[in-house]
């Protein structure tokens, strides 16, 4: 099991940008602060071509670090529900600028372009 993060490395930056900067953790967090508290299969579904054991993984990591809440209801079957935390509202105010950012520089572009696939495509039809 991955340790926390804060016990890896003494430097603050380096533990927040560890933490953040693994697969899948940022759109983990995105699909939360913009879709709010959801059950781990329409979590799947929503976070496009994430495995289970790796969006296992990371949710486990966020909760650690106090930025994932897991809400387990005993019912049958057993329900659980993800929810960000308050820890994580500093980083959905950073994510929001980060899609302001975005919606400025590739706004134009369909989900899923680069601009590198456009300039080719705006080529190709000219030839």
């Amino acid at each position: 099991m991955a340790r926390p993060t804060s016990d890896r490395n003494p430097c603050p930056v380096s533990q927040l940008m560890n933490m953040l900067s693994g697969p899948w953790t940022m759109y983990i967090i995105w699909t939360l602060s913009t879709s709010g508290p959801m059950r781990f299969g329409v979590l799947r579904r929503q976070v496009e071509g994430i495995s289970t054991k790796m969006l296992t993984e990371r949710l486990r990591l966020l909760e650690q670090e106090g930025i994932v809440h897991r809400h387990y209801e005993p019912t049958v079957p057993p329900q659980v529900t993800y929810s960000l935390t308050e820890r994580a509202g500093e980083l959905v105010t950073i994510l929001d600028q980060l899609n302001g950012l975005a919606q400025r520089w590739y706004g134009d572009l369909p989900c899923g372009a680069s601009p590198q696939s456009e300039t080719l495509e705006e080529a190709t039809v000219l030839l």
